[in-house]
């Protein structure tokens, strides 16, 4: 079999692709691809204004082979980046990060830095609404997690505590957000059940 464009498809990538534990609407999308394609339903359909955060990188250096063609060869980040999202959703501010883990049992707390979670704390104290999407890659499972049940965790790491929050913590604690069609990661429907 050929794709589109005349290459052949290697059978390898294709069983990949195609396990029984993938639903059928999300097989090869990431986490961010699938929140960027719900924020712009979100901005289409006028329900929400949400989008990734641009990162700050300072170029340094840039080649330019052809004049068409300029490929930036050094950077470097300005400076630590906060959270993956952000915008406003019925008069709230929202904002919160996107995380994927392979970990079967676990999500491990150093997938998130300090500076992070003092900024989403910040967001919560000033009336905000801050959160963590988790996704259990293994499981195709999707989760949205609170941001002051998140800072519990942290602070019981910085007291000697667990390193990560347990799977079925994240189950019990979390909410599992289903893929759909067009909003395939409705965290929105839950921002409406926790604080509308």
């Amino acid at each position: 079999m050929k794709y589109p464009n005349g290459t052949k498809m290697i059978k390898s990538n294709y069983k990949d692709n195609f396990t029984s534990k993938q639903s059928f609407g999300n097989r090869g999308m990431t986490l961010e691809e699938d929140i960027n394609a719900t924020n712009n339903y979100y901005v289409e359909t006028d329900r929400a204004i949400i989008h990734k955060k641009p990162t700050p990188v300072q170029i340094v250096n840039v080649n330019y082979p052809k004049r068409s063609a300029a490929v930036i060869t050094e950077g470097y980040f300005k400076q630590a980046s906060t959270t993956d999202y952000n915008g406003i959703y019925r008069n709230k501010y929202i904002d919160f990060e996107a995380k994927v883990t392979k970990n079967k049992t676990l999500f491990p707390l150093a997938n998130i830095h300090e500076h992070q979670i003092k900024h989403m704390e910040s967001i919560t104290r000033h009336g905000g609404i801050s959160f963590i999407v988790i996704r259990f890659a293994l499981y195709n499972e999707t989760y949205f997690l609170q941001g002051e049940k998140l800072f519990s965790y942290w602070n019981d790491k910085l007291k000697g505590g667990r390193k990560s929050i347990p799977y079925q913590a994240i189950k019990e604690e979390g909410f599992f957000i289903p893929f759909h069609y067009q909003a395939r990661v409705n965290y929105l429907s839950i921002i409406d059940k926790l604080y509308f």
